[in-house]
């Protein structure tokens, strides 16, 4: 997979989650409007849809923890295979041949391009993406 997939699969990911917040935003709107002319039922209503929410963004913020997660793996992993092997004792530690350079871990690359890129920047700043508090407290 590449980084230009990874970054269309998570624009993506923040227009359905954007999508969602102004579905919510826009049926919240609704039941206010008749809670506020006297129905109970879309007082109720409006209740169970604050519940809803609150439980999508949850579901939410434990995606952006298992995105953060992977990413975190991924760092290790990088930072495992671009790390010098120590010398252990038994094996004979052989200087560098004159003329032949050491071999030096890489720059570029899968990481430093996701670093680079909106999700990696997300991920590295803990943002996410969705119904924020703020938005709930709005709209309830």
């Amino acid at each position: 997979m590449d980084i230009a997939t990874v970054e269309q699969q998570y624009n993506q990911l923040q227009q359905e989650g954007q999508s969602v917040t102004q579905g919510i935003q826009a049926l919240a709107g609704k039941l206010k409007t008749a809670a506020d002319g006297g129905s109970a039922d879309a007082r109720e209503w409006l209740l169970d849809l604050k519940e809803l929410a609150l439980n999508i963004q949850q579901e939410q913020q434990q995606v952006m923890v298992l995105m953060q997660a992977m990413h975190q793996a991924v760092q290790n992993d990088m930072q495992q295979y671009t790390q010098p092997r120590p010398w252990q004792p038994g094996y004979p530690q052989t200087p560098q041949a004159p003329g032949y350079p050491q071999a030096q871990p890489q720059q570029g690359g899968f990481l430093n391009s996701l670093e680079h890129s909106g999700f990696g920047q997300a991920l590295m700043m803990g943002a996410g993406f969705g119904i924020g508090d703020d938005l709930i407290n709005a709209i309830f």
